[in-house]
């Protein structure tokens, strides 16, 4: 039920695509690794305990893990696929093992810009840089481990949020929903998660017009009605504040790379 694909090897590090085809809500068997590894999930949901803590993790939210750490997991949700990226110990600097991350959408960007680098062959040179850019998104940026209750609060909203569950489309809905005040909601995402829930939720509308845009997708304005924007340029303004960049010319950025095609750069 699990499966995995190297995607690039070095003696430094490991890319590889794992995908879990388990759906149940059972903890797994304990598990032991050995290396320091970056988890990020690029579809599907599942729950990892470690270190005497669990945590729900998605595609806004990653995992770092540490040598001799006991792990367990679930799939309540169903299958899931996630890229999983292995270092030796000194690229782990600036890294916590034992810590969730919140993945904004510039940490997005730089995961898929990994992905489409790991596409065009280029390991030693432009999958390394990638690499390189997407470790510096993520070091310094774990988030603190909630109460059990603030933990259950955040999950079910991260989950209907995701889920575009009707109720998610405003602050007041989204807390009839999970029976708390607005202020408590609000207040509590924000402490647990780093970001309010405006942000949160303009990050996962973000991350799927990436994947739109992967995908092919380039009629912009359709794409920012289908996504509940007010209109294209609340969609480019709302691109531009979370990534640095347009959709025009993220288009150009998560365009699949080709042997011999250098990728389009967006630092800034």
């Amino acid at each position: 039920m699990l499966s995995a694909v190297t995607l690039a090897a070095r003696p430094q590090f490991t890319v590889a695509a794992v995908t879990c085809r388990a759906h149940h809500t059972r903890w797994s068997e304990p598990d032991v690794r050995d290396d320091h590894r970056m988890v990020l999930v690029r579809r599907g949901r599942f729950r990892r305990w470690a270190d005497g803590a669990d945590a729900d993790l998605d595609p806004t939210i990653a995992y770092l893990g540490a040598p001799g750490e006991e792990e367990r997991f679930a799939h309540p949700a169903g299958g899931d696929l996630c890229t999983s990226v292995s270092f030796e110990p000194r690229l782990w600097e600036g890294l916590r093992g034992g810590t969730t991350v919140y993945v904004d959408a510039r940490v997005d960007l730089a995961h898929r810009r990994l992905l489409a680098a790991a596409d065009g062959g280029d390991v030693d040179y432009a999958l390394a840089e990638e690499l390189f850019r997407l470790i510096a998104s993520v070091a310094g940026r774990p988030a603190d481990r909630p109460c059990p209750a603030d933990r259950a609060l955040v999950a079910a909203a991260r989950e209907a949020i995701i889920e575009g569950h009707p109720a998610a489309a405003g602050l007041c809905p989204l807390a009839r929903l999970l029976e708390v005040s607005p202020y408590r909601l609000s207040r509590v995402f924000s402490r647990e998660v780093g970001v309010s829930l405006t942000r949160y939720r303009n990050r996962v509308r973000v991350g799927r017009m990436m994947q739109r845009l992967e995908d092919g997708d380039r009629d912009l304005a359709g794409l920012a009605a289908d996504l509940g924007f007010a209109d294209q340029a609340h969609l480019t303004r709302t691109a531009r504040e979370d990534t640095g960049d347009t959709p025009t010319a993220l288009r150009l950025l998560l365009a699949p790379a080709s042997p011999g095609r250098e990728m389009v750069s967006s630092d800034r």
